[in-house]
């Protein structure tokens, strides 16, 4: 029986679509894996990286406080959701000299913390 569920479970939200509050806590929940070592999602409230908190339409290598590399800083990027989505990707390939070293390859789990990303508003 669990050999079954293990099988079916991942593949039954192509039939029942996975409601949004789903999505939004998968994407808090890989934010909280993949990227809160280094970043916050609480407004001015850096770490190694900068705080993400309103970071949807924000400047790249703006955050008051944060540190970050030259490159990022004369980057040019405003981050929406296809910049983040490329910058997950591969950062040092989007941006040359970024300090920033963690990648998330998956797109779907990309897709879930910029989602999550953009409900974070910089109060």
């Amino acid at each position: 029986m669990r050999a079954l569920l293990r099988i079916f479970l991942p593949i039954s939200g192509l039939f029942f679509p996975i409601p949004a509050s789903a999505q939004n806590a998968d994407g808090a929940r890989l934010f909280q894996q993949r990227c809160a070592t280094c970043h916050s999602v609480e407004a001015g409230r850096n770490k190694a990286g900068p705080h993400l908190s309103g970071l949807i339409g924000r400047a790249a290598g703006t955050a008051e406080g944060a540190t970050y590399s030259d490159a990022m800083r004369s980057s040019g990027l405003t981050w929406d959701g296809q910049s983040l989505d490329t910058f997950l990707t591969a950062p040092g390939r989007m941006v040359r000299g970024t300090r920033m070293t963690v990648a998330v390859p998956n797109a779907t789990q990309r897709a879930a913390i910029i989602k999550y990303l953009d409900g974070q508003s910089a109060d």
